[in-house]
């Protein structure tokens, strides 16, 4: 039986957590340049009665996940998530933050701040004829 040295040991040891670190940087840039919006087919999403929603409202959906805004008459939505990686964003005052890299979006999804290039992206949404309120994420 050979017997390793402290030296050695540590040698080994070191290595091991360089390779290790390697390889969870290597999937963390995989993560980067797979990153792909919402791909699939459309999904489509009951809002309710568009009395639910009066004029100057703002509602979040993170089932969806989405805001909703009625201005006006007119409905709005946009996908809260990030554009940069797919974080979901949270509510920051008026506007929303990415609580993993930082970007900011105002109320109309526009960047406020990056590393985001492109706005939170909108959604449509249609009033049927039953006055009633339905979202398509694609």
């Amino acid at each position: 039986m050979t017997k390793t040295s402290r030296r050695d040991f540590l040698k080994l040891i070191t290595n091991a957590l360089f390779g290790l670190s390697g390889l969870l940087g290597l999937g963390g840039l995989a993560r980067f340049f797979s990153y792909q919006p919402h791909q699939g087919p459309p999904t489509e999403f009951d809002l309710g009665e568009a009395a639910n929603f009066p004029v100057g409202s703002r509602a979040l959906r993170l089932d969806i996940p989405a805001v909703i805004y009625n201005n006006e008459g007119e409905y709005v939505a946009y996908g809260l998530t990030c554009t940069h990686l797919g974080c979901l964003v949270e509510e920051d005052g008026e506007g929303f933050a990415c609580p993993c890299h930082g970007s900011r979006f105002d109320r109309d999804g526009s960047v406020l701040q990056g590393p985001a290039k492109e706005p939170l992206r909108q959604l449509r949404v249609e009033v049927m004829e039953d006055n009633i309120l339905r979202l398509y994420t694609k």
